[in-house]
């Protein structure tokens, strides 16, 4: 299961997308009950592709909220096309999801 929760809809010839990421986003900041500051975990890059192009991408730092929402447009796109959506964390982690267009 990925990370990316995608609602993308095209219509009039432009595809609408809303995308949540369920992450953490920990900025290094903040310390646990016992006074250890919690390590930095957040997403530093976002990427999406429709037909191998790319039509959104975001640079991310830690001081981005918690399970940050993104909402966009792009033209072109139809019913039942895909998007690629790829991402990477601070740590070096990185990860690809799909998404369908309805």
């Amino acid at each position: 299961m990925g990370i990316m929760k995608v609602k993308a809809k095209a219509r009039g010839g432009n595809t609408d997308v809303k995308m949540m990421a369920k992450h953490i986003m920990e900025t290094g900041q903040r310390k646990d009950k016992s006074g250890n500051i919690i390590p930095a975990l957040f997403l530093s890059e976002i990427e999406v592709k429709h037909a191998g192009k790319v039509v959104f991408a975001a640079n991310l730092g830690p001081a981005v909220s918690k399970n940050p929402y993104f909402s966009f447009s792009f033209a072109g796109g139809a019913s039942g096309d895909t998007l690629e959506l790829s991402w990477k964390e601070n740590t070096g982690k990185s990860g690809t999801e799909t998404a369908d267009i309805r």
